[in-house]
């Protein structure tokens, strides 16, 4: 009765943890990601009630955060910094990273994208070629960062 007890609950434990065994390609969980920056304008004008400073090294500039963008690899989020009416910076907040294909993809894909929206000035840009999901993610996102600044570019 002992061994068929002891049989029992090692084969319980294996199936469990058979079924909780998370591979590389079953994404990220769900407790894995740092919390979101808010979408929305950060700081800059707009942003800072009045009669208080803005921040320094941010005169005249504002920083827009783009929404979080659910992709089938993960979330995607951008923050942009425009001065003068030209986006000056693009900043990836988030990119899937959940495995070592994530993070090598994004790692020549996220600074491609970068300097494409840059100069194009706007999100009207192409995909990076092997990372379409992330750049579809990307430009949905800075659209939205345009669209919370009113950039009119």
């Amino acid at each position: 009765m002992r061994k068929i007890t002891m049989w029992f609950v090692a084969t319980v434990a294996a199936v469990v943890l058979l079924f909780s065994y998370r591979t590389s390609t079953s994404g990220p969980g769900p407790l894995s990601r740092p919390a979101a920056n808010a979408p929305g304008i950060v700081s800059g004008p707009g942003a800072v009630p009045s009669g208080a400073a803005e921040p320094s090294g941010l005169t005249g500039a504002t920083v827009v955060n783009g929404t979080v963008e659910q992709t089938r690899w993960g979330p995607v989020q951008v923050q942009l910094t425009i001065s003068a009416n030209k986006i000056t910076e693009v900043k990836a907040l988030q990119v899937p990273d959940g495995n070592r294909h994530d993070i090598e993809i994004n790692s020549y894909a996220v600074p491609q994208l970068r300097a494409e929206v840059i100069a194009a000035q706007g999100a009207n840009i192409d995909a990076v070629t092997g990372a379409t999901v992330t750049s579809d993610g990307y430009i949905r996102s800075v659209q939205a960062a345009l669209d919370s600044a009113h950039f009119t570019g």
